[in-house]
């Protein structure tokens, strides 16, 4: 039957595929074919749920056998683990080699300056208050202690150890310049 166009409008048709519906009807425990029969319930004893024994501690060093057990005194104690670390040492130098970057010219220069004197670079004044440098056995890495002084007002300044393997550790944050630590000699 065809309804005229002007009341399909009214009327929202919502269509259902047929595996749904089974779906359906098989939970609902309706029987879906001329002459089906639902399926008989089956009656499961209850079971009741017994609780567990505690918990008893298990020794590591007891036999799986039931055997005799050795005294606790004679089973192996854990060691700590051994552990190289290597002191901390840093062996004084004589002289900071430093890289200087003029970030508006794209100028870079490397400066020399001896502990305890300082030198200039644009508008900074860079002291070196001490160098130093690891031994030979271990890694290679310089640090250099700077005091770094601005000669325009209201400029940025720096003072601490600046480290060759690790510049971002300590890092001199000025609008014009840069500086970095390459070496101890």
């Amino acid at each position: 039957m065809r309804l005229p166009p002007i009341a399909a409008r009214n009327i929202k048709v919502r269509t259902v595929g047929i595996r749904p519906l089974l779906f359906a009807l098989v939970c609902l425990g309706v029987p879906f074919a001329a002459g089906a029969q639902t399926l008989p319930t089956i009656q499961t004893p209850s079971i009741q749920a017994q609780p567990l024994p505690p918990l008893q501690e298990q020794r590591l060093d007891a036999p799986r056998d039931g055997g005799p057990v050795a005294p606790p005194s004679l089973t192996p104690k854990a060691t700590p683990p051994v552990t190289f670390d290597r002191p901390d040492i840093w062996l004084p130098a004589g002289t900071a080699k430093l890289q200087a970057l003029d970030k508006v010219n794209a100028q870079a220069t490397a400066l020399t300056i001896k502990v305890g004197q300082s030198a200039t670079f644009g508008s900074l004044t860079i002291e070196v208050k001490a160098c130093v440098v690891r031994p030979a056995d271990q890694p290679v890495d310089a640090a250099a202690y700077l005091n770094v002084t601005d000669s325009h007002p209201d400029s940025p300044g720096f003072a601490g150890w600046m480290l060759e393997q690790e510049p971002a550790a300590s890092m001199m944050q000025h609008p014009i310049y840069d500086l970095r630590v390459t070496g101890c000699a």
